[in-house]
């Protein structure tokens, strides 16, 4: 139907030149499905008033009161409504409130779907109803996305359940993940420097993908964008743009790739923790044996060359992403080996010097074969982050690389396992005592029915009371801790006392004080 706007202004023009007849009338009328007296009555309408329009009605519209109120109320209209009708009885000169039909039709009229999806559910509710663009088609290499993904699943770390973490690079045009690194805690650089060493290197197990990117996209995780990652990136000239946090739709390659490994692999695996659940939140199979850690992290790389070698994302035109890796005719950025050898390591910023019992490093000594005949040399460290059983040593004058060296007195497996359960151990003591402690200070109260003061359970005895606070008092230490306690010691001969100022004594008539009274 076209704008009634429009054909009273064509009408208008014809009366303003004496042209309009009946005919014209009857036309429009058939045309915009109307009856004949209905397009008269625009034509006075415009005659009289100047109104082209229908006259707008009075209708309720959300301000931003009712905007704060739905947020209040979760997007529940009726409680708005019952909220504006006790303001309204509390304040006879309030502004009259419609009825309900009224407000929720003006709800859906002024607020989008996502608006009123963000004030019942947040922000990714709000989100969910957003059309995202997509990005143009790229060449292999022109960009790579890196996340880290939590593993939902418990595997066995030396007797410890855990569950994993994997840092991966895929690339978005072929959707080619270059290069992975598990670690069964939260990563850090290490993991993320890990990973990029096996994407950039054309070796197995990613081979013959790999090369440098143009472009790393990431969000702005603090592992990612730590100095040592950016030197590392570079070094090669590889920019890296940090994406603003809580922004996944921004790197939607690697997002859909943190989804399918869970709903294609990770779901299949015993002790997956978002299995559907019994009754009570119980799991079907809860003594599931775990897999081990090494056990995880082979399936998951076979899970990855399953993902590269036969499947078939969307995209691709029915491709795998090798297929479409091997198509692209884009010419590779090899690293030469030799300036991979060291890459990612950080400096330790200070120069060192070799001596008889190597070199010095955190207080620990590192030594290494290549050291004999070396002693007094000046030095430079450096060393993967974390990795503090081998370090690279260069010489401080010519940067030339010396050699690695390791640490000198390194604690045995048994030690260790040992000194992880003594640890774990406290740590178990510990949290009993403050559990302990916690249900002493708990106070628990009666169910309230009325408005009512909290009325405290657990009725205390005037003797049980004095008890503790008498315990209580034995293991304050500040308050035992008194000076006055600990009688001193007698001076020494051979001090000098301070000398002792004689009080003043009355004064005399002309003015002076009086000498001091002898002594007795």
């Amino acid at each position: 139907m076209p704008d009634r706007e429009a054909v009273v202004a064509r009408l208008m023009d014809l009366d303003g030149r004496g042209e309009l007849t009946t005919a014209h009338v009857r036309l429009v009328a058939l045309s915009v499905g109307v009856t004949v007296r209905a397009v008269w009555y625009w034509i006075a309408a415009a005659r009289k008033e100047g109104r082209y329009s229908p006259r707008p009605r009075a209708q309720l519209t959300v301000t931003p009161e009712i905007r704060r109120l739905l947020a209040l109320w979760g997007g529940n209209v009726s409680a708005v409504h019952r909220e504006l009708l006790s303001r309204a009885a509390d304040d006879p000169d309030a502004t009259p409130v419609l009825s309900l039909s009224a407000l929720q039709r003006a709800v859906r009229r002024d607020l989008s779907v996502g608006e009123r999806a963000g004030l019942r559910g947040g922000e990714a509710a709000r989100r969910a109803h957003d059309v995202f663009g997509k990005r143009p088609a790229a060449w292999r290499n022109a960009c790579w996305e890196g996340d880290h993904k939590h593993v939902p699943v418990q595997v066995d770390v030396e007797g410890e359940l855990a569950c994993p973490w994997i840092t991966w690079f895929i690339d978005c045009a072929t959707k080619m993940i270059t290069g992975v690194a598990v670690t069964p805690h939260a990563p850090s650089r290490d993991a993320v420097l890990a990973a990029l060493r096996t994407s950039i290197t054309r070796t197995e197990p990613f081979g013959p993908v790999g090369g440098l990117p143009a472009l790393v996209r990431v969000d702005r995780g603090k592992e990612f964008l730590c100095t040592t990652v950016t030197a590392a990136l570079g070094a090669f000239a590889v920019p890296v743009h940090d994406l603003p946090a809580y922004s996944p739709h921004l790197k939607g390659t690697v997002e859909a790739l943190n989804d399918a490994v869970e709903e294609m692999f990770l779901v299949s695996l015993p002790r997956y923790t978002h299995r559907q659940r019994l009754t009570g939140g119980r799991l079907a199979d809860p003594d599931a044996p775990p897999l081990t850690f090494a056990a995880f992290v082979a399936l998951l790389l076979e899970w990855v060359r399953w993902w590269n070698t036969e499947h078939h994302p969307s995209g691709l035109g029915g491709r795998t992403p090798t297929e479409a890796w091997n198509a692209d005719p884009t010419p590779l950025r090899d690293v030469p080996p030799e300036h991979l050898a060291f890459f990612a390591l950080e400096d330790d910023g200070r120069t060192r010097t070799i001596t008889t019992n190597g070199i010095s490093w955190r207080g620990r000594p590192y030594v290494a074969p290549w050291m004999v005949g070396h002693t007094g040399t000046k030095v430079r460290l450096r060393h993967l982050p974390h990795h503090d059983g081998e370090i690279e040593v260069f010489d401080a004058s010519t940067g030339h690389h010396l050699g690695a060296a390791h640490l000198a007195e390194q604690a045995s497996p048994e030690q260790v396992r040992a000194l992880r359960a003594a640890r774990t151990a406290a740590a178990r003591r510990l949290r009993a005592d403050l559990k302990a402690a916690e249900k002493l200070r708990r106070r628990r109260f009666a169910a309230a029915t009325t408005p009512a003061p909290p009325r405290p359970l657990g009725t205390l005895t005037a003797a049980e009371a004095d008890a503790e606070l008498a315990a209580a008092d034995g293991r304050d230490l500040q308050a035992l801790a008194l000076p006055g306690l600990l009688p001193h010691a007698p001076v020494p001969d051979g001090w000098v006392l301070p000398r002792t100022t004689a009080p003043a004594g009355p004064e005399r008539a002309d003015g002076d004080p009086a000498a001091p009274a002898a002594p007795a």
